[in-house]
């Protein structure tokens, strides 16, 4: 039996929309294109009939992919959590000892992760050192570019919300 996929409620909100998405505008669009590209005649030698089943290939298997994922979720609730410790859903802020630069990162499953909006996965190296730790604690973390040391100043829980068009809010 496949295991459980942590994850928020705006990380599945955002599952549920791409489903969405490719099955009302981008399946019916391919259908589309394969009927036109079908009406060129030969088919084994049309290559947008090629390109348009290839591509409805890849619409089949990323519905697959997020109707497993959606099913296997584990909606985390990040609004019901509180305290000091670091777990799954929190928004953890860092200052770097050496260079007191500071960083933020949000700790959410895998499919949510994007580093460029501070959203981190929950097995990547840094939320790995991070999580079971707390206010206060100092944190010698190995990322790519070496090992750094993190002094955690702040935990706090705030579910991070995607509005329909793609724009976040806090």
């Amino acid at each position: 039996m496949a295991e459980n996929i942590p994850m928020t409620r705006a990380g599945a909100e955002a599952i549920k929309r791409e489903l969405k998405r490719l099955k009302s505008v981008e399946r019916p669009k391919n259908v589309h294109e394969i009927a036109v590209a079908r009406d060129h005649g030969d088919l084994r030698e049309n290559a947008e009939y090629h390109a348009a089943k290839e591509r409805q290939s890849h619409i089949e298997g990323r519905i697959q992919m997020l109707e497993d994922r959606l099913a296997r979720a584990e909606i985390i609730d990040v609004t019901r959590l509180s305290g000091d410790r670091v777990v799954f859903g929190a928004t953890v802020k860092l200052e770097d000892t050496d260079s007191g630069a500071k960083a933020q990162y949000t700790i959410v499953g895998e499919t949510e992760a994007d580093l460029k909006r501070g959203r981190i996965s929950v097995t990547s190296p840094i939320a790995r050192g991070l999580v079971g730790r707390e206010v206060g604690d100092t944190v010698k973390i190995r990322t790519p570019g070496g090992e750094r040391e993190w002094e955690i100043l702040e935990v706090v829980f705030v579910e991070y919300a995607i509005d329909p068009e793609g724009a976040e809010e806090p």
